[in-house]
């Protein structure tokens, strides 16, 4: 029987790093995916160390057209086969999108969007085999526009979106699809998107290691989705309360507050 493994991308830092510290601890054998080769191999050496399999690492940066290839052509000559899918690799960029690097904010659609999509298809036939399962990084931006970070807005809504129809679809082959939508976490995704957290950072706090323990759980228990913390289930329901149009003049008014 062919080994089955976990498949994580992002996993060099925050909620990945977290997440493969939890699947690992329930006994998956997990493979690596980030751009950091260094964090990966630290990474696969202190799982192994706990005793558990090693990680198979895949240095390979998601931006990259052919990230889909060189992942499934490491996994084959591994021998082994996706069990669960983790898409938890993305990033976003603060600032006015017509002020930003077109071609940073087109690699947010390629990290965020196409390789998630991609990945998801890839390996459908292998989950679908071993009765696995997908779990999808949103965000609680999925459920909003976004003025001051536009495109990683757009790229959330599309996961989760993407997430909920895979999930009807995948359903009545076995395969369950859950998608973990946490509010600001703090990681080193901050430093990258350009902005230092605020105050919505401090009432929605949930660390790293909480969302990932959630995110597993709802995995494991075929939620349709996750939104760790105690304040972050309700923005959902919130939102239903007021006009799309006021919503967007409120979100746009906070975030270009932090210009």
């Amino acid at each position: 029987m062919t080994e089955r493994v976990t498949l994580i991308t992002g996993a060099s830092a925050g909620i990945g790093t977290e997440l493969a510290r939890v699947f690992a601890s329930n006994g998956h054998r997990l493979a690596l995916v980030a751009r950091r080769a260094d964090r990966l191999k630290a990474l696969a050496d202190e799982l192994g160390a706990k005793g558990g399999a090693v990680p198979i690492v895949i240095p390979c940066d998601l931006q990259q057209t052919d990230a889909g290839d060189r992942i499934a052509q490491a996994l084959t000559e591994a021998g082994v086969e996706v069990e669960y899918l983790v898409n938890n690799a993305g990033f976003g960029l603060f600032g006015l999108a017509i002020e930003r690097d077109r071609a940073e904010q087109l690699n947010i659609i390629n990290v965020n969007i196409r390789a998630l999509t991609d990945l998801t298809l890839r390996f459908a036939d292998q989950l679908i085999r071993n009765r696995g399962g997908i779990l999808n990084l949103g965000s609680i931006a999925g459920f909003l526009p976004g003025p001051g970070m536009a495109v990683y807005y757009a790229s959330k809504a599309y996961v989760l979106s993407f997430s909920e129809a895979m999930r009807c679809e995948l359903a009545p082959k076995g395969v369950r699809v859950t998608v973990v939508c946490p509010g600001p976490v703090p990681s080193e995704f901050q430093d990258r998107a350009g902005f230092a957290p605020g105050f919505d950072s401090a009432i929605l706090d949930v660390t790293p290691a909480e969302v990932a323990r959630q995110a597993y759980r709802g995995l494991m228990a075929n939620k349709r989705a996750v939104l760790p913390g105690a304040f972050i289930k309700v923005v959902p329901f919130l939102l239903r309360l007021f006009p799309r149009s006021f919503i967007l003049t409120a979100v746009g008014g906070f975030q270009l507050r932090k210009r």
